[in-house]
């Protein structure tokens, strides 16, 4: 009985996240109540409490766990068989482009959304971001400097310097994309990207 409580703890609290994420996804960290994202959920707020001790506290668990799943999506793509470092890199930001839509991102674009907002607000969520986006341009600059070894792209750079210019290129496109209300900034973002890498349009 006792595992079969665990599991129902770890189900609640996983589900809490879930809805706390594609709720602020949309509307931002502050313009949110946690009665809001409890109704959603079907959770009484004594429950909450249980497994955050406070709504700053859940960003940090909300964040740590989106990155958590962002990084383990990052890392299949570039585990793609049959395909070189380049067609990999290509494909992530294709699916960049894909999940960062300006109307409903359901979930998958809640860094851009919260960035700025929560970076002011909270020092823990601040370095909670800022761990998490170190990662991915880590990631980014590995997958770089093994694509320049098998000759699938050409960087003009340090493989670290290229992947942070690289993610700075697409999370500032994300943000002109809900300015705009059009694609077109990710249009130019490729573009870019591309003739970062020495690939052909």
């Amino acid at each position: 009985m006792a595992k079969a409580h665990t599991n129902d703890s770890s189900d609640v609290r996983a589900n809490i996240l879930a809805v706390g994420q594609r709720i602020m996804s949309r509307k931002g960290f502050s313009a949110v109540g946690l009665n809001e994202i409890l109704t959603e959920a079907k959770v009484p707020k004594g429950s909450f409490y249980h497994y955050f001790d406070s709504k700053e506290a859940f960003g940090e668990a909300l964040l740590s766990t989106y990155f958590e799943d962002y990084l383990a999506d990052l890392d299949s793509v570039m585990r793609q068989p049959g395909s070189t470092m380049a067609q990999r890199l290509l494909t992530y930001f294709d699916l960049w482009r894909a999940n960062q839509s300006f109307l409903d991102c359901q979930g998958k674009c809640l860094a851009v959304k919260l960035a700025a907002e929560v970076a002011d607000l909270s020092e823990a969520m601040r370095a909670v971001l800022n761990q998490g986006t170190a990662a991915i341009i880590g990631r980014l600059g590995a997958a770089l400097e093994r694509g320049a070894d098998e000759g699938s792209l050409a960087i003009d750079d340090t493989p670290a310097r290229v992947a942070e210019s690289l993610y700075q290129l697409w999370l500032g496109a994300s943000v002109m994309v809900k300015i705009v209300r059009g694609t077109g900034p990710f249009d130019s973002a490729m573009a870019v990207t591309r003739r970062m890498l020495h690939l052909p349009h």
